[in-house]
């Protein structure tokens, strides 16, 4: 049995490490130490997901879970595959509303998340404020390099690159324009907006 302490990590890395130790050894037991309750929330839903049966055990100070392969172990995130790309859409350098700190923080975890999935998007199209998370001095760059790495076209609006000042600080990926995004996001199978 794998013993795997996340007593210490912040989200989304406890989900991560799971997900790689099932991957790499889907018929191993793991046992998984938590200290945080959305943690362990998230990799119940995985290990239900995935097919593994779950016992919990829990003291003041923090949870184990034991996460048992069943009889047939099913591939992580089996959703059916839709037809034509997939591509992501980030028009803000930010996820979601409220606290501006607190949405760059979820989008940067969203794109390290993204370094983990099996699943990854034929296209990161940057518009508006997205623009920024490939110019120089974001926290996003290596990110962004890391996952052109692994095949996905960034392309930032050259216009919104223009109106930022910031055409001679993009440093991931290339210029594209409204033609190119509008056709894009007309043919794709599925149009991801974190």
């Amino acid at each position: 049995m794998k013993k795997i302490d996340c007593r210490n990590w912040q989200c989304p890395q406890p989900v991560i490490e799971v997900r790689k130790a099932m991957l790499a050894d889907p018929r191993q037991s793991l046992e998984v130490l938590l200290a945080d309750d959305a943690a362990r929330q998230n990799i119940t839903r995985l290990a239900a997901t995935s097919g593994y049966s779950i016992k919990e055990k829990t003291n003041t100070e923090f949870t184990i879970l034991t996460l048992s392969p069943g009889e047939m172990v099913r591939e992580t995130g089996g959703r059916p595959q839709a037809s034509g790309r997939t591509l992501l859409v980030c028009a803000s350098n930010k996820m979601g509303e409220g606290d501006e700190e607190l949405g760059r923080l979820l989008l940067k975890n969203f794109l390290i998340t993204l370094l983990e999935t099996s699943e990854i998007p034929h296209s990161i199209y940057l518009v508006n404020s997205g623009v920024k998370l490939a110019c120089a001095e974001a926290e996003t760059v290596e990110i962004l390099n890391k996952l052109a790495c692994r095949g996905i076209d960034i392309a930032s609006c050259g216009l919104c690159l223009e109106f930022y000042k910031l055409k001679e600080s993009l440093q991931v990926g290339r210029i594209t324009n409204m033609l190119e995004i509008a056709e894009a996001q007309l043919s794709a199978g599925l149009i991801i907006r974190p």
